[in-house]
């Protein structure tokens, strides 16, 4: 159903490489890419796009917005929150159980933007 999500972004070459990382550790890799944004993507899968604001503005972040990012197993959460927090990644709750079978960690890009790792089952 979903297609794919854009985050802002006020500084493309820092976004990128935080999000070349994070697709890196998910078997992901660019997809399309141009001087006001990137794509990331793996075959069956919703992109990932960061992009500089259309009309010119400065990016901001959404208030209850949220990217998240499916990992295989609960190792690849923990990876996953490891590289983001190398990378200039701000926490939101470190990895652990949340209950039900659902295993996450929640983190914010370099811009603010809130992502999540996550597994269920």
């Amino acid at each position: 159903m979903l297609g794919y999500i854009t985050l802002g972004t006020n500084n493309l070459a820092r976004s990128a490489a935080f999000y070349d990382a994070l697709a890196k550790e998910l078997g992901a890799s660019r997809t399309m890419e141009t001087e006001k944004f990137i794509a990331w993507g793996a075959p069956n899968s919703a992109m990932l796009f960061v992009i500089k604001p259309a009309d010119g503005k400065a990016a901001t972040v959404g208030n209850g917005v949220m990217a998240a990012l499916a990992a295989k197993d609960s190792g690849q959460v923990d990876r996953i929150y490891k590289i983001a927090m190398s990378l200039g990644g701000k926490d939101e709750g470190a990895p652990g159980d949340r209950g039900g079978g659902f295993y996450a960690a929640y983190f914010r890009d370099p811009e603010g933007n809130k992502l999540n790792a996550f597994h269920h089952g």
